[in-house]
């Protein structure tokens, strides 16, 4: 981890991932990749998968993209998937 600032706070185990995820985001900016998470009023409407995650760049060699109907389910996939890609996310 690059420059912790002290703000890495103890997750509360009682909630979900989407507790971590703007600590995510900022980590893995420290770590060089280009990240975001979105929620889709249309898709929402459509009742269709309405959060998505990107991320793109630094040690990830293709960009990646995950889609859920919850925020939880987004961010867990994502968290998957970017272990499996090699980033040891520390949340």
């Amino acid at each position: 981890m690059t420059g912790n600032r002290g703000r890495w706070p103890k997750i509360d185990e009682e909630r979900g991932v989407e507790d971590a995820t703007l600590l995510m985001l900022e980590w893995l900016g420290e770590q060089g990749v280009n990240a975001m998470i979105r929620m889709d009023a249309e898709r929402l409407a459509d009742n269709a998968p309405a959060w998505t995650f990107a991320a793109s760049g630094g040690p990830l060699a293709n960009g990646m993209r995950t889609d859920g109907r919850t925020v939880q389910q987004c961010m867990s996939v994502a968290l998957a998937r970017l272990r499996d890609a090699g980033l040891s996310v520390p949340f």
